[in-house]
């Protein structure tokens, strides 16, 4: 296919190379120029603007930050939607509020243009491995035109249902996955306050029913303090904004997922919003006066 690729970041710049060695025509456009050096070294071309980018391809794959920036990519001045042409698809692998997936499907339809919302789950290293979970929302047969393309990148697709149902889909995700980074937290400081070796009690926790990726990688993060990012926690904290308003609006109690909204509401306003999500324990500890864990 003639695809275009737009969001070269940690998770984007290898997503986009494993389109290219399946053999796809592929372009690129950046916001920063100098992002795109690799891909086309690679032999991908590069474009100027979103719409020249579209106008030369089939399907346009984003993976961007915020609602924001999927509405100006594909609406905004010299957007996607200026170069697509009828019978073309967009391919959003963002994490954005479900009601914009819907709005911006609707928008295209107008002019004959699909629409997928395909958030994933896997972090940089699923991309890397090409290994991602995609939850996928959208017309089936958009879906299965672009099939080749998610399954370049990912091992895991489900199409849970129309526009905007693959970000509720990790709306969920987010929701138990950053919880569950919580509890790690809260489970480390409590064995820090008895004075334990936190990697003896990982390890224990680890061969039982709290076994858990998130107990293996951000429990380790924890346990070594690395709170170098994986994945950045201002973007969970975007995350949470998403699904927390949604509630509100829906009137769905969530009551554990509150709780952590305010432990990140915490990790931002201490600045920590470039770190991993793993330092909510930080977050516990200067609750706590300061005290580390051991």
């Amino acid at each position: 296919m003639k695809v275009g690729f737009v969001g070269l970041g940690a998770m984007g710049a290898p997503m986009a190379g494993h389109l290219l060695a399946a053999g796809h025509d592929l372009a690129v456009w950046a916001r920063r120029p100098e992002s795109t050096a690799p891909l086309a070294r690679a032999g991908a071309a590069v474009c100027d603007t979103p719409a020249a980018l579209a106008a030369r391809s089939d399907v346009v794959v984003s993976i961007v930050t915020a609602s924001a920036d999927v509405e100006t990519l594909a609406f905004g001045a010299q957007g996607l939607a200026a170069g697509f042409r009828p019978g073309a698809i967009h391919v959003d692998m963002s994490t954005i509020a479900p009601a914009t997936a819907r709005a911006l499907a609707a928008r295209y339809a107008q002019q004959g243009v699909g629409w997928v919302d395909a958030p994933v789950s896997g972090g940089a290293q699923g991309a890397i491995d090409a290994a991602l979970a995609i939850m996928a929302g959208g017309e089936e047969a958009s879906l299965q035109a672009v099939m080749p393309l998610l399954e370049a990148m990912g091992k895991r697709i489900v199409h849970i249902g129309p526009a905007g149902a693959g970000q509720v889909a990790k709306a969920c995700n987010q929701m138990i996955m950053v919880s569950a980074i919580q509890a790690c937290a809260e489970a480390m400081q409590l064995a820090a306050a008895h004075g334990l070796d936190l990697a003896a009690v990982r390890h224990a926790l680890a061969g039982g029913s709290a076994g858990s990726r998130v107990l293996d990688v951000m429990g380790e993060r924890m346990v070594k303090r690395d709170f170098r990012p994986g994945i950045e926690a201002r973007l969970h904290h975007k995350d949470f904004g998403i699904l927390m308003n949604d509630a509100s609006r829906l009137g769905v109690p969530l009551p554990v997922a509150a709780q952590v909204w305010q432990q990140l509401n915490a990790l931002m306003a201490s600045g920590w919003g470039r770190e991993d999500t793993s330092i909510l324990l930080h977050v516990l500890e200067q609750a706590a006066g300061g005290r580390e864990a051991a």
